[in-house]
């Protein structure tokens, strides 16, 4: 394995960072094109929140950088929407290829949520999704809060999209505690990690996307397809807290 101990780029929530100036909150319920157009609801997940930039749903406070998602009527467009909640990134701001970065957060209980800390290529070289491939280094099933799962998105189309899912299970505690959630990925293998425990390690091979720049994505999604089943609303509000983001090359 490569070493990777050159520190390259934080967001310390708790020691300094108090603004979000190397991230774009992103607003709605639609997935949009490269160019800013809509072409499907639900972000392309069939999620059910509208996400927002106020105060209510992003924060930072002792804890650290908060994610809020609450039960929160919103009309647009002639939709409504029952939920509200906030997804941030670092596309045009941060974005790297091959490194060790790690993301300090705990995460919401609760059937119905679903957290996610992931990767998108800064540029679809490949082009659209999956083509250009996806890092998750960790989402979790709010109802199932002693996993996590890592995976790759990749393939050529829609029809013949590749997902490589792997799971940890908590021996003890669960995602509600503080975790390191890491990625290891060099020009051999993508490796995924909990507290510097490696879980997982998916070997590169000729034609995978994975050699190119990714942006960070942080969000708390209300619904979704990664597990389709009914919310639960007495869980709400529930809040991510990131504490710190560290990138080493």
């Amino acid at each position: 394995m490569i070493k990777m101990d050159k520190l390259v780029w934080k967001q310390e929530f708790t020691k300094g960072t108090k603004d979000l100036r190397e991230w774009n909150i992103r607003l709605g319920n639609d997935l949009l094109d490269q160019d800013g157009n809509p072409v499907m609801p639900g972000w392309g997940n069939g999620e059910l929140q509208y996400y927002t930039g106020e105060t209510a749903n992003l924060y930072i406070d002792d804890q650290g950088l908060n994610l809020r998602a609450q039960r929160e009527l919103v009309e647009q467009d002639g939709r409504q929407f029952q939920y509200t909640s906030a997804r941030i990134d670092t596309k045009d701001h941060m974005a790297f290829c091959y490194g060790r970065l790690i993301v300090r957060a705990k995460l919401p209980a609760g059937q119905g949520l679903w957290p996610a800390i992931w990767l998108l290529p800064q540029d679809q070289a490949y082009g659209p999704w999956p083509a250009s491939g996806e890092i998750d280094i960790m989402e979790a099933r709010g109802r199932l809060p002693k996993v996590v799962l890592g995976t790759l998105h990749y393939g050529k189309d829609w029809e013949h999209k590749v997902v490589d899912e792997h799971a940890y299970e908590f021996s003890e505690g669960t995602i509600e505690t503080f975790h390191d959630y890491a990625l290891e990925w060099d020009e051999k293998s993508i490796r995924w990690l909990v507290d510097g425990h490696c879980y997982a390690e998916r070997p590169l091979e000729p034609g995978m996307p994975f050699d190119k720049p990714f942006y960070l994505v942080l969000n708390l999604a209300v619904g979704g397809w990664l597990d389709p089943v009914p919310v639960d609303d007495t869980a709400l509000p529930a809040v991510m807290t990131v504490s710190g983001i560290w990138l080493y090359q």
